[in-house]
């Protein structure tokens, strides 16, 4: 391969690494304003919705904290029994 094709195949990569990149900055882009969007409803809210979905995320944390703590009992009663 000479000088020449390997420059010719650098900046062709150079070039198709650039396309990909923008089309994830664009992808980025639109999530981060589809997000600004949904916290803007979401600070619109009335007090009583943001109240309720205030609740609603508190016991999926509940929730999520509970499962984690039933399986790391599981986990501890399996290393003791192995032993």
């Amino acid at each position: 391969m000479g000088i020449k094709q390997f420059f010719k195949n650098a900046f062709s990569d150079m070039k198709q690494s650039a396309k990909e990149q923008h089309e994830v900055d664009k992808a980025n882009f639109e999530a981060a304003k589809a997000e600004s969007k949904a916290t803007w409803e979401e600070a619109k809210m009335s007090p009583k919705a943001r109240q309720a979905k205030m609740s609603a995320e508190r016991q999926e944390q509940i929730d999520a904290a509970k499962a984690r703590t039933a399986a790391a009992n599981e986990r501890i009663e399996q290393a003791k029994n192995s032993k």
